[in-house]
């Protein structure tokens, strides 16, 4: 008889389908199962399991753990933490993970990226700790993100590359292709080459498609696109990404206030800004902060979100002093009590609808001094349809619960009133906020709805004894 020989069964790596949901996310047993080889100090297992995962999808574990698990996590999988999984990484877990490193370290994922990429990473580091990680660099790499720091925060020149491609007008396709193919400190992802003249400055672009398929002999002066947006190395990134959304750009040039080409902008950097500045817009208007988020630690989304409730509390209470005005007229009919708050509410969502349109229409250049006017009785004409439609129905419903054609007459005739006030107030505090240089997204919200609750409450209040309703 034969002998056999026996192996100890081998784990099996998972597939992809037991990696990740039908939605690309992580699934709840993958990331149990890395962190419970990492407790169990199997870091070799952790690694097999965290490996196949694409670059995003390792930022994303890092995310999904709990905060203490995450430098544990961290040495387990250590060779697999570079460049790319830092760029992908949400900025306060990937704060949390740098501030374990060592200068040189930091220096090292830094080297691999490209330089906005780098600069997102050492920008919020702490000036002494920046300045050890900038003198462990390269040279090259110490002096572009030294340059890159030296320009305003959410900047053009924040968020530029500077690895292009530029060549002289009078080359040919000919010399170009050879140049790139020769040239070996180009970079190696790039969509169209820069035609500059002798300054430096661009005067064209040329795809890569029109290079493949132009005869060698053409010359770039005769190929090239000569109308381009260019973009001011210290323009903000909000009118870099509304640029890119109104012109359909793949990349842009980046200049210097002479003029000469300093870097580039993709769109896989502006994709990034445009979710960014989105949800930012988002957390001003709801008073969350600038920057909430879950991984935010618990102090600072305090100190975030505690100003902006207290700030609510005062402008509720100019609310609460227009229905003391009228507290006796409520002690003769409770129904004015009951129906209050419905024309407070329904007045601060028709508010809040056009203050979101508003908000969004100024973030996306729509709404301007030319339209302004145009715009606000658009929202006026709009709030009045509302208003009416909303009218009879409070007013018939209100006749029939309380057998009161009158009462339903006077609540008809308020709602109809602030929602007219809340169209006009939606869409003028953020118009009034944005011409005084304010960020309309910010304190909107307060002052809308402050005069919604209190016009409500004052119209229905008012009309109720002017009529005659009460005494």
């Amino acid at each position: 008889m034969s002998e056999s020989t026996f192996e100890a069964p081998q784990e099996t790596l998972p597939a992809a389908g037991d990696r990740m949901d039908e939605d690309d996310r992580l699934k709840p047993e993958f990331v149990r199962r890395v962190m419970d080889l990492v407790e169990q100090g199997d870091g070799e297992g952790a690694r097999a399991l965290v490996e196949p995962l694409h670059a995003a999808d390792i930022a994303d574990l890092f995310e999904l753990v709990d905060r203490d698990d995450r430098r544990a996590l961290a040495a387990a999988v250590a060779g697999l933490l570079d460049g790319d999984v830092f760029a992908e990484m949400n900025d306060w877990v990937r704060e949390e993970l740098i501030d374990a490193l060592e200068p040189h370290e930091v220096a090292e994922i830094a080297g691999e990226l490209e330089t906005d990429d780098a600069v997102a990473i050492i920008e919020d580091m702490e000036e002494d700790e920046q300045r050890a990680v900038l003198r462990a660099l390269a040279p090259d790499d110490r002096a572009a993100i030294e340059e890159a720091l030296s320009f305003p925060e959410e900047s053009a020149g924040r968020l530029m590359q500077r690895d292009l491609v530029a060549v002289p007008e009078h080359w040919t396709v000919g010399q170009v292709i050879d140049y790139l193919r020769a040239a070996e400190h180009l970079t190696t992802d790039f969509w169209e080459v820069y035609v500059v003249d002798p300054q430096h400055h661009p005067v064209g672009t040329v795809l890569l498609s029109w290079i493949l398929r132009t005869p060698r002999k053409f010359r770039m002066a005769d190929l090239m696109q000569r109308e381009q947006t260019l973009i001011p190395v210290d323009m903000d990134q909000e009118e870099v990404a509304l640029r890119f959304q109104k012109y359909g750009l793949i990349s842009a040039a980046v200049v210097d206030q002479s003029g000469r080409l300093v870097g580039m902008i993709t769109v896989d950097d502006i994709v990034h800004i445009i979710q960014e500045e989105a949800s930012e817009d988002v957390l001003l208007m709801s008073g969350a902060g600038d920057e909430g988020d879950i991984n935010q630690p618990i102090r600072d989304s305090y100190r975030a979100r505690v100003r902006w409730l207290i700030a609510n509390l005062f402008t509720a209470l100019v609310a609460s002093s227009v229905i003391a005005l009228f507290g006796a007229a409520i002690e003769q009919m409770v129904a004015l009590a009951v129906l209050m708050p419905i024309v407070a509410s329904i007045g601060g969502n028709a508010g809040t609808q056009t203050m979101a349109v508003a908000v969004r229409a100024l973030a996306m250049n729509q709404l301007t001094r030319s339209n302004t006017v145009r715009t606000i009785w658009r929202e006026i004409r709009l709030a009045l349809l509302n208003g009416l439609t909303i009218a009879v129905l409070i007013g018939i419903g209100a006749w029939l619960v309380f057998s009161n054609p009158a009462l339903g007459a006077v609540i008809a005739l308020a709602m109809l009133i602030n929602i007219a006030i809340a169209g006009l107030a939606g869409v003028f505090v953020p118009v009034a906020l944005e011409r005084l240089g304010q960020d309309p997204a910010v304190s909107s919200s307060v002052f809308v709805t402050m005069i919604t609750d209190s016009m409500g409450f004052f119209a229905f209040l008012g009309l109720a004894v002017a009529s005659g309703l009460v005494g």
